[in-house]
């Protein structure tokens, strides 16, 4: 069955509170309460929307079919919702076989939720920024176990943006069959209503305003967890390539010892249809240099398949760490990073290149730390 999609501005398209049942109020049909019990995930973040109230707002975008379930696609929102402050956005569940994913940005939504009730720095930080979450975009490829989402397509390979260059065989996105794993969907199809509704949800709440960051966390990729940033269709560098270097620079300042791979994703792969990519051009598209940050964070699942070679034996944990200790790890291990874009977003005209010649610097340098030409 074919995902609905709920466009803004829809009925659904309001402030929910699910009740104790857990039925969303306003949808047009409701998720029974077998369907939030089926996922964890689910079942955490109605209970974290029920808790943030009234601070936290959310609202179904989108509702999917998979198997005898309906389950929502969540949009939640928390801060100054003034067009005039800066916003981060945190996403993650794009992939459903990729759970650890929305488990950061679930435990970093549950950090701030419970710090709601006692701290009066975070109420004002919150003054001057804007956070949006979308935390589980696929819940029908988590029901199902499959990176996919339920119509076979790769939501990471579904944006209409076509690589430049050569990309890798499949990995870098097909339209050979859905039964394939990285299938982008049909030519000339629209996007899929998950894809599509974090596109819109994105437009709404980052590309309106003078600065935004994005951050997607994966799993999968090499032994090193990674921050990646556009392009993943071409290897040229970004317009924006001075202030990514910038946000780099106060990070590795300010974490010394940080484990990330800071680099282009261009730099390890290119692909057909990266919805970040896309996104970006959007941005870029529109009037003004207003500055849009996409940053994926890329965590390394082979180095916790070399810690228990029997993951290797299962689906998901190629992907996922299985033993609770080390689950518990990459939750402290990421939840600075979170923090940290909140609070670079927060000040950024501080960090931000403000002059001609300090970005062409932050240029020259990042052309030589990420690139192999020394200019663009």
């Amino acid at each position: 069955m074919t995902p609905t999609f709920l466009t803004a501005g829809s009925t659904a398209d309001t402030l929910i509170r699910p009740t104790h049942d857990r039925r969303i109020v306003g949808a047009p049909s409701t998720i029974d309460p077998v369907t939030a019990t089926v996922l964890p995930q689910l079942t955490d973040l109605l209970e974290l929307i029920d808790e943030g109230a009234p601070y936290l707002q959310a609202r179904v975008l989108c509702e999917v079919q998979a198997g005898p379930h309906r389950f929502p696609v969540h949009a939640l929102t928390l801060g100054n919702p003034s067009p005039a402050v800066p916003a981060v956005g945190f996403f993650g569940g794009v992939h459903g076989l990729e759970r650890i994913g929305a488990d950061v940005v679930i435990a970093w939504l549950h950090n701030l939720v419970k710090r709601l009730s006692w701290d009066d720095s975070l109420h004002e930080q919150l003054k001057h920024v804007r956070l949006v979450f979308m935390p589980l975009v696929n819940p029908g490829g988590f029901w199902l176990g499959t990176r996919a989402n339920p119509n076979g397509v790769d939501l990471m390979r579904n944006a209409p943006v076509d690589a430049r260059e050569k990309v890798p065989f499949l990995i870098g996105g097909q339209r050979i069959s859905k039964g394939m794993p990285w299938y982008r969907g049909a030519e000339g199809a629209p996007m899929e209503a998950e894809a599509q509704a974090l596109c819109d949800f994105v437009d709404e709440e980052l590309l309106s305003r003078d600065f935004s960051v994005a951050v997607d966390c994966h799993s999968g990729f090499g032994t090193d967890d990674r921050i990646w940033f556009p392009y993943a269709h071409t290897t040229r560098p970004i317009h924006h390539l001075a202030e990514i270097h910038a946000l780099h620079a106060i990070f590795a300042k300010t974490h010394a010892h940080h484990p990330y791979v800071f680099e282009p994703q261009s730099v390890q792969y290119l692909t057909h249809g990266d919805i970040w990519d896309h996104l970006y051009l959007r941005a870029r598209s529109r009037p003004g240099d207003r500055v849009f940050l996409p940053l994926t964070l890329e965590m390394g699942s082979w180095m916790w398949i070399k810690k228990n070679p029997k993951q290797l034996f299962s689906r998901l944990g190629i992907f996922n760490p299985l033993i609770q200790h080390r689950v518990n790890r990459v939750m402290r291990r990421h939840i600075a990073l979170l923090d940290f874009l909140t609070r670079a977003a927060s000040g950024y005209q501080r960090w931000l290149p403000g002059s001609s010649a300090a970005r062409e610097q932050h240029r020259r340098t990042a052309l030589t730390r990420w690139y192999r030409q020394a200019s663009a």
